[in-house]
């Protein structure tokens, strides 16, 4: 099977990129913890993740397959820190409603645990659930990493499955120790050193 080619997103993609993230993150026990009423769920998560998107659509990359099965979403950590996004506390609010305090609980543990060195983040790779498992989650990173490794730039990641931690550990990362959510759900920070 030949790699799913990738290529560069747009603006006018933003909200496609966010629904496709809401949907593959769906089954995550953190989106649980996120946002408790299932039926709400993926409506909320898609308005959230469209404030992160829209941003990487400014400061930083945004990836997808031909068929936008698969997109990743990456924010370039190196010289000047980008911009916080625009209006972000009342756009978090507008989006997430009642659960704020949990997306914001969220920020603030991924803040925490952030390297400071100069890297890539990978905020989201997310595939669309009737295609995980065939390569595209592969082919998105080995598109990025190609770049990468040509730059001498690290990458960053927090995968929020041991699925998730295992895929990215056969690319190179190096896991580190988890941190939680409240409910104990962890997420692992993981690093990637540039191949020569």
């Amino acid at each position: 099977m030949s790699p799913e080619p990738v290529e560069r997103l747009g603006p006018a993609e933003t909200r496609l990129v966010a629904e496709r993230i809401a949907e593959a993150f769906l089954v995550l026990p953190a989106t649980s913890w996120l946002v408790p009423d299932e039926a709400k769920r993926e409506a909320v998560l898609a308005d959230n993740f469209e404030i992160l998107v829209d941003h990487a659509m400014r400061h930083g990359l945004v990836h997808g397959t031909a068929d936008r099965s698969g997109v990743a979403v990456w924010f370039p950590q190196v010289g000047e820190p980008a911009p916080a996004p625009p209006e972000y506390d009342a756009r978090l609010a507008a989006a997430c409603g009642e659960w704020t305090p949990r997306f914001q609980h969220l920020d603030e543990l991924f803040e925490a645990n952030h390297p400071h060195a100069e890297h890539h983040h990978l905020a989201f790779l997310a595939i669309a659930p009737a295609r995980q498992g065939q390569g595209i989650g592969t082919a998105l990173l080995r598109h990025h990493h190609a770049w990468l490794d040509a730059n001498g730039v690290p990458g960053y990641l927090e995968a929020s499955s041991e699925v998730s931690r295992d895929l990215y550990a056969r690319h190179g990362y190096q896991v580190r120790e988890p941190f939680r959510l409240p409910d104990g759900t962890p997420f692992w920070p993981m690093w990637r050193n540039p191949e020569a």
